[in-house]
């Protein structure tokens, strides 16, 4: 108890001051006390949202189990059969410490110590790469739960903000800020949408890693302190539009993966046109155009720059790049889109493999040797009947050149 009272208190102390938090002559007591009741955020709120992570966790386990599984079969998503890499003691240890081939050097090293040529070496290591792989069922129950999500958390989200003053004029953002009372809906939309940024943040390292790893793990970081301090600030008025602008193309993109992954073509081209709109629209033009000036512009006409105003920006403008990078990647795949007639990949997806599920495996040497033999066949079949078509010309100018003579 008194280890507890003591962490409080240093919280209190250090991290909660008012200062970094509320506007100048603006205290925590100012906005418990404001009448007209309600709800007001308070910081501690934010420690339930830990077990809801823990609960999303559990409830993905069996969703995909229960729900995702058997809808990716009856959808026909299918799984290529990997060849399995034997038992090799001394390349899975190399393989495991290292994630990766082996280099000239150490081919020639391992070589030694296992008796293998450095031909099998390369095709052990091959073999093995493609069998981390993830397969096409893992994907498609990966993106499901993030689309039943995100299109729940959109809906719920757009209901409960439609009819408030501030989702059409953004200037009620900031009336009476920070002493505005938080509705019900929009607290609950607040705990489960940074509870489920958590459960994504715990589980990046088991979910599927794409190309850009590292800039989805900065924005669930970034979005995580974002929801956090916005709700502790009380900028719940403007939060709440951030997260709908997000919200309101990421089920797009998560369906589209769904269809790709069941090679439903012509359903998933016209998701991923239905989404590479919205997202430039919502992230390119309402995000910056609206929001960010909102908080940036407009917030200034009712309160003095402050500590929390300079870092909820700050995080504001980190996914905005994080957006102007996405564009770049849809952009690609809309030029590919427009001159190759389909989506030919999703150019942020598993960085051992492209969306439409990996490279082609490399084969190995007895079936490389097969190979070369067909082809061997077939090429000299072709010499052999050029070379008749040849003798047959050949005989046919003959015998037309003696015809004149004869008669």
């Amino acid at each position: 108890m008194l280890l507890g009272w003591r962490m409080e208190h240093l919280l209190n102390e250090w991290l909660w001051q008012e200062e970094y938090w509320l506007p100048s002559g603006i205290h925590w007591q100012d906005i418990e006390l404001t009448e007209g009741g309600g709800r007001f955020p308070l910081p501690r709120d934010l420690i339930y949202t830990l077990p809801l992570a823990f609960a999303f966790i559990a409830l993905r386990y069996v969703f995909e189990r229960v729900i995702a599984v058997p809808f990716s079969r009856y959808l026909g998503v299918k799984d290529r059969i990997r060849v399995r890499a034997p038992a090799v003691p001394k390349l899975e240890a190399f393989y495991k410490q290292h994630r990766r081939p082996p280099s000239q050097n150490e081919c020639v090293s391992l070589e030694k110590q296992c008796g293998l040529s450095q031909r099998k070496i390369q095709t052990w290591f091959r073999h093995r790469k493609n069998q981390d792989r993830p397969s096409n069922t893992k994907k498609f129950c990966e993106a499901s739960w993030r689309f039943v999500f995100y299109l729940v958390a959109f809906i719920a989200g757009l209901g409960s903000l439609i009819n408030t003053p501030w989702f059409w004029k953004h200037r009620e953002c900031w009336r009476n800020f920070p002493r505005q009372p938080v509705a019900e809906a929009h607290y609950w939309y607040y705990m489960l949408e940074l509870a489920f940024y958590l459960s994504l943040l715990l589980c990046v390292s088991v979910d599927i890693k794409r190309k850009d790893f590292k800039e989805q793990v900065i924005h669930h970081i970034a979005t995580i302190f974002l929801i956090g301090f916005s709700y502790c600030a009380n900028y719940v008025r403007v939060g709440t539009l951030v997260m709908l602008v997000h919200d309101s193309s990421d089920f797009l993109l998560e369906s589209a993966k769904m269809f790709h992954y069941a090679v439903w073509t012509r359903t998933c081209d016209s998701l991923f046109v239905i989404f590479a709109l919205v997202f430039l629209i919502t992230r390119l033009v309402v995000f910056p155009g609206w929001v960010i000036h909102t908080t940036l512009v407009v917030s200034l006409d009712f309160f003095q720059p402050f500590f929390g105003y300079y870092f909820f920006n700050s995080l504001l403008l980190v996914l905005q790049a994080l957006h102007i990078f996405w564009a770049y990647l849809i952009l690609r795949m809309v030029y590919k889109f427009v001159f190759l007639g389909k989506v030919e990949r999703d150019e942020r997806s598993d960085a051992e493999s492209e969306l439409d599920d990996d490279e082609e495996e490399e084969p190995d040497e007895n079936a490389e040797e097969c190979g070369w033999t067909q082809r061997k066949g077939a090429i000299n079949s072709k010499l052999a009947s050029l070379a008749n078509n040849c003798v047959l010309n050949n005989l046919t100018q003959q015998m037309n050149s003696r015809l004149p003579k004869a008669r």
